[in-house]
């Protein structure tokens, strides 16, 4: 079972929320941040980000960061201000971006169903970043920001969304990047029924958030030491029925051809693979775009094998396994110098701009991962390969904080 707890949330009044609601601290630099945040005391960046206060040198997790980050929390309380709730509640959280709609329950979910993977994870954290977000929570006391989860749709979690959303809502605006955010809080009747529903759904993913999902697990030992019990026994998430989740492709760019001249890579990759001009999207899964010398080429990787997991049947990983080592020497992809990464948000006309400029040789666009792919991987034990989902669009941070 999935078991949904109602909390007391901390939250802006409705006409501030426009102004508190902030990007995930986690896809910003201090420089985007300080700039989404400027001429805006009400950001919630300014908690998030707290570094964009401090002189530009400042390390991002000095002692004085937490200190700033605590202070302008407290600040934002009285500013806003930020409420507590009276009573625990659920919420409603639409995204629409374009003819894109997703609707999702925000509430706290059970970090024992985190450790014993009911929660299922797809992707390794690392412990610097854990270590961040542990201190953040800890010092705020106060989970900031939503994971994002998924799970396989469910008929009874869909009427009582449908129930909800049929009054007014507590929020409702567009972000300066286009996406409308609408947030209903549940009823008590409706919070009844859906930990009823949830009840039924056997397991949930993370799609977005594993380091806060790590971040609030080590919270959780740090303040429940000696067996207390607390608001840090759950974790702040917002879940998405999986027919509803849009995923992005995460594509790829590398500075050089190794030790390939540009036709020589082309006769290569001709020699294992059907080549030809194509568009800058792949149109189905097994063919990626690449963007060489001023031109789109689609390369056909074909049917993955039967034997792989899949991950290894993932075009990102046979991608890696057939072009990238083999052909153009990169290695460790989350260390390698050589590549990085574009998520699929920048669309294709960057890839041909990062080329173009000289910076990198070659592009590669990918087709999306689908969210079924990653459950799969999921449920086989699995761990995506790294930036192989980008999930579009994105919650906002701020407009519901769990008080631990």
């Amino acid at each position: 079972m999935a078991l949904i707890v109602p909390f007391h949330a901390l939250r802006p009044t409705p006409a501030s929320a426009a102004r508190v609601a902030a990007v995930p601290y986690d896809v910003v630099n201090a420089q985007e941040a300080h700039a989404l945040a400027n001429g805006n005391p009400l950001s919630f960046l300014h908690v998030s980000r707290a570094e964009i206060d401090l002189p530009a040198n400042a390390d991002p997790y000095s002692d004085a960061v937490y200190r700033k980050a605590t202070d302008n929390f407290t600040a934002l309380k009285s500013n806003a201000p930020l409420v507590v709730e009276e009573q625990p509640s659920l919420y409603v959280y639409r995204l629409k971006m374009g003819n894109h709609v997703q609707t999702g329950i925000a509430g706290t979910f059970s970090i024992d169903e985190y450790d014993r993977g009911v929660i299922k994870k797809h992707e390794l954290t690392r412990r610097d970043k854990e270590d961040d977000r542990t201190r953040h929570m800890i010092d705020l006391r106060a989970q900031t920001g939503p994971v994002l989860l998924t799970y396989r749709a469910s008929p009874a979690v869909d009427r009582v969304v449908s129930r909800v959303t049929s009054q007014p809502p507590l929020f409702d605006f567009t972000a300066p990047d286009g996406v409308q955010h609408t947030i209903w809080r549940a009823n008590a009747e409706a919070v009844k029924a859906l930990v009823d529903a949830f009840g039924a759904i056997p397991l949930l993913y993370i799609a977005d958030g594993h380091h806060r999902a790590a971040s609030a697990a080590r919270a959780r030992q740090q303040l429940g030491a000696n067996g207390a019990h607390g608001e840090w026994d759950t974790v702040l998430a917002v879940a998405f029925p999986d027919d509803q989740m849009q995923v992005l492709p995460y594509n790829r760019v590398v500075k050089d051809l190794g030790s390939h001249t540009l036709q020589s890579l082309l006769a290569r990759l001709r020699e294992q693979f059907t080549v030809k001009e194509g568009p800058a999207t792949p149109v189905r899964k097994g063919e990626v775009a690449m963007y060489l010398d001023g031109k789109w080429y689609t390369v056909v990787l074909g049917e993955a094998p039967g034997n792989l997991s899949p991950a290894d049947r993932l075009d990102v990983s046979r991608l890696q396994q057939t072009i990238l080592t083999p052909l153009l020497g990169i290695g460790d992809i989350r260390t390698d110098k050589r590549m990085d990464f574009v998520g699929g948000a920048r669309g294709t006309p960057e890839l041909e701009k990062l080329v173009n400029s000289g910076k990198f040789a070659v592009a590669f666009s990918m087709y999306p991962v689908s969210v079924n792919d990653l459950m799969q991987v999921c449920d086989a034990g699995g761990i995506m390969p790294p930036k192989s989902t980008w999930f579009e669009p994105k919650l906002r941070d701020g407009l519901l904080s769990h008080v631990i």
